[in-house]
């Protein structure tokens, strides 16, 4: 059993639905990624998704998308999201889980990325471009060193297709709210419930909602319907408004409180 999945496990028990932020590694700098890491998860924060800066955006609207091209601007490595999480491993309790694509781990190793990422405190990897066609060498890796392999499902995506992504995907699955990119929405679709109501009969996994949540009144009305909420862009929008490190872990501490209350309530 990863982390991830105590986590849920844990939650379920509680009736307490998982908060999800995403933060970019390396915008504006490593050093920021790991103050923001610490203080999300007293801000009520259960799990932290770590972004791998990539040239070639997959499903990524302006606001990630351009934080991934200032950390690749100024030169950020992969190296740098292990050697972060050994160091901040000891002073967080949220797991961590990268979201990375699939020709970075296929570039560096399937076996030889999850090793890495495991042994730097990282229990599991979102991968977006990964084809279910495909994912069966990293599940079966994957599954063997208990480390969470999160896949997608979109709203267009055939229902015997999300079947075949779930029964290959561990820790949870990420739903998409809406067809397109990341981004901030104002409304999300009317058959999002029906849909995410089918899926939950064909798996046991979590299902967790990302795409389009962009502040607590959204996390409100997504609340009931899913095991968790990931946000993104409003989160990422509020780090790159911030003048310095400290205001930037404020800004976002705060908007995570302020998500932690709504989804509660």
């Amino acid at each position: 059993m990863s982390a991830v999945d105590q986590l849920f496990v844990n939650l379920r028990k509680q009736g307490r639905k998982a908060l999800m932020p995403f933060i970019t590694a390396g915008d504006p700098d490593i050093e920021t990624t790991a103050a923001i890491l610490r203080a999300v998860g007293p801000a009520g924060a259960d799990l932290c998704e770590v972004g791998v800066p990539y040239s070639d955006p997959i499903a990524d609207g302006p606001v990630i998308q351009a934080s991934y091209q200032r950390a690749l601007d100024k030169k950020f490595k992969l190296g740098q999201i292990f050697d972060m999480g050994q160091q901040i491993a000891g002073d967080i309790q949220t797991p961590l889980v990268t979201m990375v694509s699939y020709a970075i781990i296929y570039r560096v190793g399937l076996a030889k990325y999850v090793d890495q990422a495991k042994a730097a405190g990282y229990a599991g990897a979102i991968v977006p471009d990964l084809l279910v066609e495909e994912a069966a060498e990293l599940s079966k890796i994957c599954k063997a060193a208990d480390f969470s392999l999160i896949q997608l499902v979109t709203p267009t995506t055939p229902r015997a297709r999300q079947v075949a992504i779930a029964n290959s995907s561990s820790g949870f699955l990420y739903y998409v709210s809406v067809t397109g990119i990341t981004g901030e929405r104002t409304a999300l679709p009317d058959d999002l419930v029906d849909n995410v109501g089918w899926l939950r009969e064909q798996t046991e996994l979590p299902i967790c909602i990302g795409f389009g949540i962009s502040g607590p009144e959204t996390a409100a009305k997504l609340a009931p319907v899913a095991d968790g909420l990931i946000v993104g862009s409003a989160i990422v929008k509020r780090m790159a408004a911030a003048p310095d490190q400290a205001s930037a872990v404020t800004a976002v501490a705060n908007f995570v409180k302020e998500l932690r209350t709504a989804i509660d309530n």
